[in-house]
């Protein structure tokens, strides 16, 4: 059988509430002890009540932010990949699919959405290249 973490960590928005695992009890159940909840946003630890962690639960904390962070970033960049995937998706169906209606019902809509993105990607360039 695998061993169970130390730690374990329930996401919520902006961070986690972090439990320790505790199997060395009589009843042999698993058992998550809260102990903390983090931000890591504004990378704020706040234990649980009037506990105290030990520098071993910081450390594992702060692990866990990090890599949460590194995650979270990926997964943002993975996000607007797919956005352009769908740009060039929603290109095709205007072109080949969509019927008068259904182009009605959206144009509007994509055309503020696009205009918006494309005047923040130009500016974003603009300063760029002026740093650089």
């Amino acid at each position: 059988m695998a061993e169970l973490p130390e730690y374990y960590f329930r996401v919520r928005d902006n961070g986690a509430f972090v439990f320790r695992v505790d199997t060395e009890n009589r009843q042999r159940r698993i058992e998550l002890d809260q102990i903390a909840v983090v931000n890591i946003r504004n990378g704020e630890i706040k234990p649980q009540g009037d506990r105290d962690l030990t520098p071993e639960d910081e450390a594992e904390i702060t692990r866990w932010m990090q890599e949460r962070k590194r995650l979270l970033a990926l997964r943002d960049i993975d996000d607007i990949h797919r956005a352009v995937d769908y740009l060039n998706t929603t290109t095709h169906w205007a072109q080949s699919k969509a019927s008068p209606d259904q182009l009605e019902e959206v144009t509007d809509a994509l055309l503020l959405a696009m205009h918006d993105l494309r005047t923040v990607l130009v500016r974003k360039k603009a300063d760029r290249l002026t740093k650089g």
